[in-house]
């Protein structure tokens, strides 16, 4: 199964920061049952912000570099998301070279913070070798409504 969690890019500033969204439908497939009802699996949100990361190198190198997670060095979890919430995803490049970058990002709900991660580590890869550029030249203009 291959999860598309990021629905969105509302802005970008290419080797700074993106902003993303995922509507977070009641028909997805990944519900944990938790007090309260159902709500997305704290990985997944992890995964979501990873998923802008790699789009925001994308963007950031003209769609020749793609991130690959090696690691991430802190995560905070603090709160749950929500059949119907949107999550808005913050992505900021750390620091960046052309084989390694550092990023850190946020996740909210309603402006109120659900996670927070910072020293992720990625490997820079080309992106030819990990996908079609035209599957990503054609998801990316659904990201961006262009």
């Amino acid at each position: 199964m291959r999860f598309h969690l990021i629905d969105r890019i509302d802005e970008f500033e290419p080797g700074k920061h993106l902003r993303g969204r995922k509507l977070v439908s009641g028909s997805e497939e990944f519900w944990d049952d938790v007090p309260g009802g159902p709500a997305m699996p704290a990985p997944l949100v992890l995964e979501a912000l990873c998923q802008a990361g790699t789009w925001l190198i994308m963007l950031s190198t003209d769609r020749r570099k793609r991130a690959a997670l090696l690691q991430v060095g802190n995560v905070r979890f603090s709160g749950d998301v929500r059949p119907g919430d949107v999550l808005v995803l913050d992505g900021v490049v750390e620091s960046m070279s052309d084989e390694m970058a550092v990023l850190s990002g946020s996740a909210t709900v309603d402006g109120t913070p659900v996670m927070q991660a910072t020293d992720i580590m990625c490997a820079l890869i080309d992106a030819d070798d990990l996908e079609d550029p035209e599957d990503s030249e054609r998801m990316l203009r659904v990201l961006t409504r262009s």
